[in-house]
């Protein structure tokens, strides 16, 4: 599966999951190695009273499960938004190998906005990141979900 057609699987899965929680609408997939879907998530913090009920740790935890193991080595996460510090260093901690996002997070992004936690020189993982695959849709689904609820 390429990253563009994953990240529409992602962005799907936070307008579904954002109309039926009211959580903001984030969407996550984990490919493996050979591209295979092995992992999906979507915030559930609202739903869940979860602080951690982000997309991409419900996607990494899928996986994880998926796989049997907690290393995700050869695996790509697709997100749509720019991982916070946490989610950045969840990415890290599972040994996740590619980072896949769309619109850019100026106000808590931590792989490029406001800090860039997976490509310091001084962490022990590096991840490849490729920021803007389908950004535009990605931020449009945000800015329509704020939109709605800060007149």
């Amino acid at each position: 599966m390429n990253h563009q057609k994953a990240m529409e699987i992602a962005l799907e899965q936070a307008r579904f999951s954002s109309k039926a929680s009211g959580d903001v609408p984030v969407g996550a997939v984990v490919l493996d190695e050979a591209g295979r879907l092995i992992g999906i998530g979507s915030n559930r913090r609202e739903l869940l009273t979860d602080p951690v009920g982000h997309a991409e740790i419900v996607a990494i935890k899928s996986a994880a499960r998926a796989l049997g193991k907690w290393r995700l080595d050869g695996c790509t996460l697709v997100v749509t938004l720019e991982p916070c510090a946490m989610c950045a260093g969840a990415i890290a901690q599972s040994r996740i190998s590619r980072l896949v996002f769309g619109a850019f997070d100026e106000k808590a992004g931590a792989v490029g906005s406001l800090f860039d936690l997976l490509r310091d020189p001084r962490a022990l993982h590096k991840v490849e990141v490729i920021s803007g695959v389908l950004k535009d849709q990605c931020a449009e689904l945000l800015s329509d979900f704020f939109q709605e609820r800060r007149p």
